[in-house]
């Protein structure tokens, strides 16, 4: 009834003391809605984008105040759920609030049997895993340690409450496939009113396991990246601790006995040994000198050859030498033979 709409605007604007996002529209004192279905149906799409304007705006007062819980006969419970869930972004449905509301909490929850406020929290669910994703990434480009923290521990309440909404999820998918197996299992008039009650088939049932389980592994693949950073930021913070302390030692002792013979200098810290403990650096070095020996080993096969080259074209050269004393001596042979030739020549011309 208009009524009841109207009651609930004064409520509203008398508990928050401000006027709800959208205005209520406006009573027809010359036509009646009983008899005219056009108006009707206006007067249904404007109290419609009425409680639709209260249910997406970012201000949550009015969705939090006990008028706004009575009229859409949501439990007493849902103050601290509506809560929670607003800051994290509007929902799709009016029934979104209340499915978020009992979703808030696993322990006790009642398991959601209404197909539609279990699509609604699944939404809600839906809606914290994205947050928890958006604060992750938040985290890895902050560049001071307390907005990493603060990034993280948003992080962790997002996944908190996508847990407790895939448990509630989970109870109202045994419930309904619960009923569904007693109805199909009594008479029809008892299947029938079964079905009426969750109205999903086997198939449906086996898509929204599905659906969980996704979202289980989505959230499982968070965590593991959650748990993963915060151990390697303690790691981080150890290592640079036993730094600070070596360097801290090592001045103190430099400073008391600077006469003494000094130690070993191994040399600094590369980005191969940072990570590694003494059986890893004495590991490492151990292949790296295998290395060092394989590649000496290549080197000698290379430098013999080189040195068999050598001695061959030294060998080639002597030859060479050889033959060009043996070229020198017949040219000068023949030369003399030559000169003696023309002299004879010359005697008898």
């Amino acid at each position: 009834r208009y009524s009841d709409f109207a009651a609930l605007h004064a409520s509203l604007t008398a508990q928050t003391t401000q006027s709800p996002p959208a205005p209520l529209p406006r009573k027809t004192w010359f036509s009646s809605t009983t008899t005219n279905a056009g108006l009707r149906e206006d007067r249904r799409r404007a109290l419609e984008v009425y409680l639709r304007a209260i249910n997406d705006d970012t201000d949550s007062r009015w969705r939090n105040s006990g008028a706004w819980r009575a009229f859409l006969n949501l439990q007493s419970s849902a103050a601290g759920g509506a809560n929670g869930g607003s800051s994290e972004g509007a929902g799709g449905r009016l029934t979104e609030r209340s499915s978020a509301a009992g979703a808030a909490d696993a322990k006790g929850a009642a398991a959601i049997t209404d197909p539609a406020l279990w699509l609604d929290s699944y939404r809600d669910m839906k809606t914290h895993l994205h947050d928890a994703r958006l604060h992750l990434t938040r985290r890895d480009q902050e560049t001071t340690p307390q907005r990493q923290h603060e990034s993280s521990a948003m992080a962790k309440s997002s996944l908190v409450r996508a847990g407790s909404g895939m448990a509630v999820l989970e109870n109202g998918l045994k419930e309904m496939g619960a009923s569904g197996g007693r109805g199909n299992g009594n008479g029809n008039g008892e299947a029938r009113s079964t079905a009426g009650k969750s109205g999903l088939g086997e198939g449906e049932l086996r898509r929204r396991k599905d659906l969980v389980a996704n979202a289980k592994k989505e959230k499982d693949g968070m965590e593991d990246l959650l748990n993963a950073m915060s151990a390697k930021r303690r790691i981080d913070s150890a290592v640079a601790s036993i730094h600070d302390k070596e360097a801290l030692v090592g001045g103190g002792k430099n400073g008391k006995a600077s006469g003494a013979r000094s130690g070993r200098v191994l040399g600094k810290e590369t980005e191969r040994t940072r990570e590694l403990d003494n059986q890893g650096v004495l590991q490492l070095q151990r292949q790296t000198m295998e290395d060092q020996d394989v590649s000496v080993d290549e080197l000698r096969k290379i430098v013999a050859r080189q040195q068999e080259l050598g001695i061959a074209i030294n060998t080639e050269l002597e030859v060479q030498s050889d033959l060009l004393k043996l070229t020198d001596e017949d040219t000068d042979r023949l030369q003399r033979k030559v000169d003696v030739g023309k002299k004879r020549v010359g005697r008898i011309s």
